[in-house]
């Protein structure tokens, strides 16, 4: 199983954050006060629009369609009360192309969908357990203190549990 990292750091005034990847790419992010980056649930709508979009061009490509132009729109509806997960996504796909094949594309698309795009998967599935952790730097290293907050998912143990300084990978 591969592991993933980010981390997210203030970035300026306000609620600026600045995300950065393991790959070395750095992303901001802002509420609509500072209005200076992307909101953090537009930007899972710009990953899901990413991933589908690079399955898709990739399998059209294979196929030797002669995509001239493509564009992923995506759509979310969020439920008004806290938290405001997403209730639908509508994600559409544009393309134009001279004799581009229509079920190429429907395949292509498909495709996508139903067995490469893991950023779809994980909103569909909703089964990714979720664990918030607290690390409290103390004056010196052997003073710091972990522990997790709250977990969410499938086999979830929402009790919090303090755990003892360098437990944790932080």
């Amino acid at each position: 199983m591969g592991i993933k990292r980010a981390t997210v750091s203030l970035g300026g005034p306000g609620l600026r954050f600045l995300g950065a990847t393991d790959s070395g790419h750095v992303v901001a992010f802002d509420d609509e006060s500072g209005d200076t980056g992307a909101r953090p649930m537009e930007a899972v709508l710009a990953a899901l629009g990413a991933c589908t979009a690079m399955d898709v061009l990739s399998i059209m490509r294979k196929k030797r369609q002669p995509v001239t132009w493509y564009r992923v729109r995506v759509e979310g509806e969020q439920r008004e009360e806290h938290p405001r997960v997403f209730t639908s996504i509508r994600v559409i796909h544009e393309v134009d192309g001279h004799d581009v094949e229509r079920e190429a594309f429907r395949r292509a698309i498909a495709l996508s969908a139903e067995r490469y795009c893991s950023v779809g998967a994980m909103l569909a599935a909703g089964t990714a357990r979720v664990s918030h952790w607290y690390l409290l730097r103390g004056a010196v290293p052997a003073n710091d203190e972990v522990g997790e907050v709250f977990s969410r998912g499938p086999n979830a143990d929402v009790s919090p549990q303090s755990q003892p300084a360098g437990s944790v990978t932080a």
